[in-house]
Order: structure tokens, then C-alpha cells, then sequence
């Protein structure tokens, strides 16, 4: 089983790439979770909710593994929720990193900011470029500096639909 998750800043192209990735190499994909919890809970998020959040996208990415498929698609993982929790809450429950590390990703694709034009959908809170570099900017850094392996992907939706695909492709018949 490869492991392939999509991260970076909102408004980047992670649901709209994992679509098309599944579309043209099949396997599982498991959404955002927390799209779900907002749309249920109909409020803002708080930091009580990070851990239930967290939770809920781990028992999806988990519950996807079990079934073993030959490519797993995340459109997010842990680490979004690590650092939007830092960014809204300036702090985060230590066991989410933790979480993180135990498990084997084969590849992140990371998304820029840059390139592509912020679309608002009631749930986003970054329109400023700034704020969406900063996310991108952490997102890299915690790669980094966990040794994870990934690539950036910016242009046109139409380059990095092509750069995604290249990429997973060479995932899937190289590695």
C-alpha cells in the first residue's frame, strides 16, 4: 500500500487533486475530516474540539489502512489539524505530533498558495496570501524537519493537476 497525502494552506487544491488522483489511479480516499464536524456542529471550532476532530480523522485514515487498498489517498492529515490548532488556539494536545509520527506516509503532496486565487466556502478563514504562505511556509517546515518525504506543487490548477499526477504515477510504478 502507498500512502499519499495532500497538505498545505486552504484554497490549494487538496480535495480537488485527491478527486482527480482517485479518478485516474483508483484507490481509497479519505476526506477532511473536519468539514464534517463543523456542518454537524454548525458552530466555530474551539480548542476542546481539536482532540474530537483529530480523532475522527485518525479513525477514517485508520479505518481506510485496515482495508489495505493499493493506493490511500488523504486529502489531509494530523498536521493540518497540529497547525491550524496552533494558529487559532496558539497551542496543541501533544499526542496529535505524536500521532503523526508513528505513522508511514510514502509522499505529501504539498500545495502552494501562490498561483491560484482564494475561493471562500464558509468554512475557510484565510483569504489574505499572507496567511496562506505562513500555513504553507509551517507545513514545510514541520516536513523538513521530520525528514518526510514531499513535493510542492504550484501554477495553474491545470499544472498542478498534471505535476500531481506525474508524481503519483511515479509513486506508484517506481517506488
Amino acid at each position: 500500500m502507498k500512502v499519499l497525502v495532500l497538505t498545505g494552506p486552504e484554497s490549494s487544491g487538496k480535495s480537488w487533486l485527491a478527486e482527480h488522483i482517485q479518478r485516474r489511479f483508483g484507490g481509497e480516499l479519505v476526506e477532511e475530516y473536519v468539514r464534517q464536524f463543523i456542518n454537524e456542529q454548525q458552530r466555530d471550532t474551539c480548542y476542546a474540539d481539536i482532540p474530537l476532530i483529530a480523532q475522527g480523522q485518525l479513525s477514517r485514515e485508520d479505518v481506510a489502512r485496515a482495508r489495505a487498498p493499493e493506493l490511500l489517498i488523504l486529502d489531509t492529515h494530523l498536521l493540518s489539524n497540529i497547525l491550524w490548532s496552533h494558529a487559532l488556539f496558539g497551542d496543541c494536545p501533544s499526542w496529535l505530533e505524536q500521532e503523526l509520527l508513528v505513522r508511514r506516509y510514502d509522499l505529501h503532496l504539498l500545495l502552494s498558495p501562490k498561483d491560484v486565487e482564494w475561493v471562500g466556502d464558509g468554512q475557510r478563514c484565510q483569504p489574505l496570501l499572507a496567511e496562506r504562505q505562513a500555513f504553507f511556509d509551517a507545513s514545510k517546515g514541520w516536513l523538513d524537519g521530520h525528514a518526510q518525504r514531499y513535493e510542492v506543487f504550484e501554477g495553474s490548477w491545470s499544472d498542478r493537476k498534471d505535476q500531481a499526477l506525474k508524481a503519483v504515477e511515479h509513486l506508484l510504478t517506481v517506488d
